[in-house]
């Protein structure tokens, strides 16, 4: 890898910000003075800036509990971040895989491994999504029946030309559901619910794939396992 390019990956200089550096004298390979930005370095090289010691991060893989009032965007807007809540170096590079609503609760993943992002997404390979869904009234009796037959059917939302892939459905009382999804669709929960006459109150989503929350509570983030990135 390039020096200046090292530096950028490993600080928060820009390209320019790092040549500057380096035509400082501010940077040292192996305990010597470098300011050619062409200077290849690896894993091996000792890279101090300032004195300071300097190492790649790497591909991070996160799992979130995302509270109420938080946004999954890249921009912050009316909400605070979802990336806010992890305390990692360079946390700015981790991008949400899929994304839930601001009011919508549950489990995030976040990464800076665009390949293993699109894996979990990719409808293709059918990475189950199971949400607990509350309704504004109950379903029960045959109009749950004829739900969960929609529902595993497919539905044609407003504004679509298809309808959604098979979903399961599950109820779980009269007012809260399971739903099982397989892709991610823009609002998709609370527009098949509409499709059917019913106004979602609360969602949270439990699990993605093999991935559950367990015991982390609202705002808790914890980094995945190799066992968990190879699930994928």
């Amino acid at each position: 890898m390039r020096l200046d390019r090292f530096l950028c990956e490993t600080t928060d200089l820009t390209r320019s910000l790092a040549k500057k550096a380096l035509h400082r004298e501010e940077v040292r390979v192996d305990g010597e003075v470098i300011k050619n930005p062409a200077t290849q370095v690896d894993e091996q090289s000792q890279v101090t800036w300032n004195g300071e010691r300097l190492a790649l991060v790497g591909l991070r893989y996160v799992m979130l509990h995302k509270p109420e009032g938080v946004e999954c965007s890249a921009r912050r807007g009316l909400y605070p971040l979802v990336r806010e809540l992890v305390d990692l170096p360079h946390v700015e590079r981790l991008q949400t895989v899929g994304r839930l609503d601001v009011d919508t609760t549950g489990l995030v993943l976040l990464t800076d491994d665009g390949q293993w992002s699109h894996r979990v997404t990719s409808p293709k390979r059918r990475c189950g999504k199971v949400y607990a869904v509350t309704l504004a009234e109950p379903l029960a009796g045959s109009a749950r029946d004829d739900a969960v037959a929609r529902f595993a059917e497919g539905v044609l939302l407003d504004g679509e030309e298809k309808p959604t892939r098979p979903a399961e459905l599950a109820m779980r009382s009269s007012r809260v559901a399971e739903l099982t999804l397989y892709e991610g669709k823009y609002h998709q929960v609370k527009r098949m619910f509409a499709a059917i006459g019913h106004h979602v109150v609360a969602l949270h989503r439990e699990s993605i794939g093999p991935l559950s929350l367990g015991q982390l509570g609202p705002g808790a983030w914890r980094e995945l396992t190799e066992e968990e990135v190879a699930r994928f």
